[in-house]
């Protein structure tokens, strides 16, 4: 029986009908085996381009369908099928699909789309198939302006991804990033958001200011970043739905902005009080703007991460002869080194899921970005460069973002200069699937928001 749920997310809300509903898990064994022993086998679906008998509606519909198949692709799980290959058409697979003639190309999963547009608003369906087994996986409608319609197609992915994977997904979401341009040395510096297939793409500020380290919340549109004006650090907050913004304080010494708490009402920060004399781990209570000090060590203790349960902290520390990852409570208490390696490993980040740590590495002189589990164990790099760093996970813990700057760039007349270009890279916790996040400009720093439905 079809059940009708609405949705509504600030200026947009989305309905949709729930006409099939079956385990998660029953679909997703042969795929999820593949994750676990560490290869990663592309599951080959068909996306077809969403039917309607309006024209209009018809190329919104390919619009939609294209999306959600470079979103499939872009995750390295799965094989769009070549349209061009398809035999049944897609009036008739409207009205039921012909699985032998899905079978016949060698898919394993079939999705079908309709789609409507009446006036200012848009009506969206869709089927997942899977093919071997000839039965409906899930099916929704969504109705919602057609001004949303690419937020249809990124969390028509999500379902899709999670039907067949049993993990959320990670489309509905957006990247905030610094974009840099100018002379090395000399680069200015803008806070900029896009979409995480890079639309939408905006700049937040002017560049008549440096900007660094931006945050998201875990639970909001929210995000903290750290700002230079007059050589002065302060740390402010900003509401990119509103456009709302709010100093935070001013940090004297801070060395990279805050973190947020996972319920949002903490920030975690590590700076240098002229009373204490080094840089030690504080928290904020951002109701109260309440400080509290968590680390008291001669040592240098920065970029803090809170576990997804907020009851673990992980930062780097040079305690030793030099910088490693040390795991601690909440309150400070139980501390512990948990890297084990040769090496300085900095900005350490906690997945999600709990079960990973991920962070940047220097060895022999070579830059790495790295995981390993919350114990220290399973150490692995999964990236390198002449200079990586700032590793920032996707939602569903599934992927890493991060910027990569080479040795070297070729400018305009062909000369080799030193200092090359910084751009975002995401890949797969496997260490497969790396891929360029194209931007305007160079990038640097960045992090990746909650989802957004």
């Amino acid at each position: 029986m079809d059940q009708l749920i609405k949705m509504k997310k600030n200026i947009f809300y989305i309905v949709f009908i729930l006409l099939f509903l079956f385990s998660k898990n029953l679909f997703s064994e042969e795929l999820e085996i593949g994750i676990s022993q560490g290869t990663i086998k592309p599951t080959p679906i068909a996306i077809t381009d969403f039917f309607s008998y309006d024209v209009k509606s018809l190329k919104v519909g390919k619009d939609i369908s294209t999306i959600i198949s470079n979103n499939l692709e872009r995750s390295g799980l799965f094989i769009p099928k070549d349209k061009k290959s398809f035999i049944q058409d897609n009036e008739s697979l409207n009205k039921k699909p012909r699985f032998e003639d899905w079978k016949l190309i060698k898919t394993q999963h079939l999705v079908s789309g309709t789609i409507n547009i009446k006036n200012e608003t848009i009506e969206v369906g869709f089927r997942l198939y899977d093919v071997l087994t000839q039965k409906q996986i899930t099916g929704k409608k969504y109705e919602t302006s057609i001004n949303n319609w690419r937020r249809v197609s990124h969390i028509i992915s999500d379902e899709i991804f999670e039907r067949i994977t049993g993990e959320t997904g990670f489309f509905d979401t957006r990247i905030v990033y610094i974009a840099e341009s100018g002379p090395a040395g000399k680069k200015q510096k803008r806070l900029a958001i896009m979409d995480q297939d890079q639309s939408n793409h905006r700049f937040l500020t002017n560049g008549s200011f440096m900007v660094l380290t931006p945050r998201f919340s875990p639970t909001s549109q929210k995000i903290t970043y750290m700002s230079y004006i007059d050589r002065q650090p302060r740390v402010f907050l900003l509401d990119i739905e509103t456009g709302q913004q709010e100093i935070v304080g001013d940090f004297p010494g801070m060395t990279f902005a805050p973190r947020f708490s996972p319920d949002g009402k903490k920030i975690i920060m590590s700076y240098s009080d002229p009373d204490v004399g080094n840089t030690e781990i504080y928290t904020m209570e951002l109701s109260t703007r309440r400080v509290e000090r968590i680390t008291n060590n001669p040592s240098i203790d920065v970029s803090p991460s809170f576990s997804p349960k907020g009851n673990k902290i992980v930062f780097n520390s040079d305690r030793g002869t030099r910088q490693h990852l040390y795991i601690m409570d909440s309150d400070g208490g139980n501390l512990k080194r948990i890297s084990k390696g040769v090496g300085s490993y900095f900005t350490p980040v906690w997945s999600p899921r709990g079960d990973l740590i991920a962070f940047t590495k220097l060895e022999g002189g070579q830059f790495y970005i790295g995981v390993m589990e919350t114990d220290g164990k399973n150490e692995r790099m999964i990236a390198k460069e002449f200079h990586v760093e700032g590793p920032t996970w996707s939602p569903n813990g599934r992927y890493l973002m991060y910027y990569k700057q080479s040795r070297t760039f070729v400018d305009s007349e062909g000369n080799v200069k030193s200092g090359g270009e910084s751009k975002l890279y995401m890949i797969d916790i496997t260490g497969h699937n790396e891929r360029e996040i194209v931007t305007p400009l160079e990038g640097s720093d960045p992090a990746w928001s909650p989802l957004l439905h």
